[in-house]
């Protein structure tokens, strides 16, 4: 595992603080959600693109129906 350093506003490091001790997580553990998170959104959307360039409107419907259960999940 790779470790990671960043700088964050004291104010969002409270609220990621926060929000993970809500969840009943670690910071760490937040975080690799976050990013897994946004890993999966960036898939989506790119599988969306390839299958919209084909013209193929069943196979990119489908794909926006995982996208809206996804950000669903992740509110």
């Amino acid at each position: 595992m790779t470790s990671l350093t960043i700088e964050l506003p004291n104010d969002t490091y409270r609220q990621l603080l926060d929000l993970a001790r809500a969840r009943g997580v670690s910071l760490d553990a937040l975080i690799q959600e976050l990013g897994a998170v946004a890993l999966a959104g960036q898939a989506t959307e790119s599988r969306f693109r390839a299958m919209a360039s084909k013209g193929n409107p069943e196979g990119a419907g489908e794909v926006l129906d995982r996208l809206d259960r996804s950000d669903r999940k992740a509110s």
